[in-house]
């Protein structure tokens, strides 16, 4: 079975081998000493071409015809592991193959692949990309895998919100499971009051679109139960503490949890791997209504906590609170959840850097290293209980926005931790889900964050 994508798009692969062209990837090294190809050589020299970080050289073969293509590493290859992503946006058209390359195959064909990710849903005409040959001792099917569970990622996030609302979220969750044969069940409007849910129908019932928690399970009884959580805010205008408008640009990027967590359960799922797969999407949109839920309004959970609501703008956490609750009272081997959560964490670390918080030390060696196996950069940022004074509020159990604006990264992860209690191996993390900036394995927009690495920490680590 082919890996599920939400967007159909051409493969950025080839099969064709002895018909591609050539790529020679090279350090300044290779230039002064004269250790690649003699046409290319030749070329690159009266070309001036000093193989700077990500520069493309087009080379002409004997008769004048494109011959190929020569690829700057930079001093420092080792500095960027997925560089080959420019190719896929600075090549023309056509089929290559890497002649030469200090590069290992996988992060080769890996890096292609991520950045020749184009959003193009919404382009009445789509440009044609070059596509690679992928080298013979690649994991060629893990690779096209992990494409898939970041693109799935991508585009979910991309969508603009009048196509990306919690009833097409709730499509596209569908989508997913039915592909790998999963089971759903979903909860929606006031059903959830019924089945207690309170706060995530106080977060969304503002919205023309019911709010609904979205529950999918896969996998056997009886192995490793694995439950993700993400958050779904499909938009957030902060509520009746209304964002100004430049901050409420980028919010249809707020339910990103939920889009990294479905990205992640495809890789998880078409891996095959031995769990036993439980995934938790709260969709709502926040929304301003005359049935708004209001700041210094107060709330009891379905944990039985109560809340204060300081901020209608600190709504994440709410809805995820009803959810961590309910996953926790499952007893999960292992329960991750991601959410676009904190501004603060954007703060500490930047964009490109997601912090995430664990009790379990062992769970956080495991992250850390698949982190660093599979270049997908995370940190580990403190629990402390220090701050705990922080979420307790004057006339309810907990306040949801703690006064004083300090570590707010921290009291929302402490906040969150208040509805686990059963589980011992739960980690929080606090994405950004957008680069905004472009790099050579993403363009700006939406992005995958942590799931990589979360991936091979679930396969890799029992």
């Amino acid at each position: 079975m082919a890996p599920y994508q939400y967007i159909e798009r051409p493969t950025p692969f080839t099969t064709k081998g002895g018909k591609t062209l050539p790529i020679f990837a090279v350090t300044p090294a290779h230039i002064e000493t004269g250790t690649i190809d003699p046409i290319a050589l030749d070329w690159a020299r009266k070309a001036g071409y000093r193989a700077e970080t990500g520069s493309v050289l087009p080379i002409p073969s004997a008769d004048g015809h494109l011959g190929g293509a020569l690829f700057g590493l930079g001093k420092n290859p080792s500095d960027a592991p997925f560089l080959t992503g420019k190719l896929a946006r600075a090549l023309p058209a056509g089929e290559w193959h890497v002649e030469t390359a200090p590069l290992t195959a996988n992060r080769l064909a890996l890096g292609f692949g991520l950045g020749s990710y184009r959003f193009e849903k919404y382009r009445t005409e789509a440009e044609p990309g070059p596509k690679l040959l992928i080298p013979q001792d690649a994991d060629a099917t893990d690779i096209k895998r992990q494409l898939a569970g970041v693109f799935l990622a991508r585009d979910l996030i991309n969508t603009p919100t009048n196509d990306m609302g919690p009833v097409q979220l709730e499509a596209a969750f569908r989508q997913l499971a039915a592909h790998y044969k999963a089971e759903v069940n979903v909860i929606s409007g006031e059903a959830l009051l019924q089945s207690n849910f309170p706060l995530i129908h106080t977060v969304g019932r503002a919205s023309a679109d019911a709010p609904r928690l979205l529950e999918m399970r896969w996998g056997k009884k009886g192995h490793r139960k694995v439950t993700l959580v993400g958050k779904g805010v499909c938009f957030d205008t902060g509520g009746l503490d209304i964002k100004p408008s430049s901050s409420m640009l980028l919010m249809k990027k707020d339910m990103g949890g939920a889009a990294n967590v479905l990205g992640l359960a495809l890789m998880i799922m078409d891996a095959k791997l031995k769990v036993d797969l439980r995934v938790l999407v709260p969709a709502v949109e926040n929304s301003i209504s005359a049935n708004a839920f209001r700041p210094g309004d107060i709330y009891r959970s379905r944990k039985g906590l109560t809340v204060q609501i300081d901020n209608t703008d600190a709504e994440g956490r709410l809805i995820l609170a009803d959810t961590l609750a309910y996953a926790d009272e499952d007893e999960p081997d292992l329960l991750i959840d991601m959410a676009t959560l904190t501004g603060a964490a954007r703060v500490a670390l930047g964009p490109d850097l997601p912090p995430f918080f664990t009790d379990s030390r062992d769970l956080a060696e495991a992250i850390e290293e698949s982190s660093l196996e599979m270049d997908d950069p995370l940190w580990r940022l403190p629990l402390y209980r220090g701050y705990e004074k922080d979420i307790n509020a004057r006339i309810a159990d907990l306040t949801n926005a703690p006064s004083g604006g300090m570590a707010g990264a921290i009291t929302a992860a402490l906040f969150l931790k208040r509805f686990v209690t059963r589980t011992r191996n739960w980690a929080h993390f606090d994405i950004y889900a957008w680069t905004p900036s472009e790099r050579p394995h993403s363009p700006v927009g939406g992005e995958a964050q942590a799931i990589r690495a979360l991936y091979h920490c679930i396969r890799n680590h029992g």
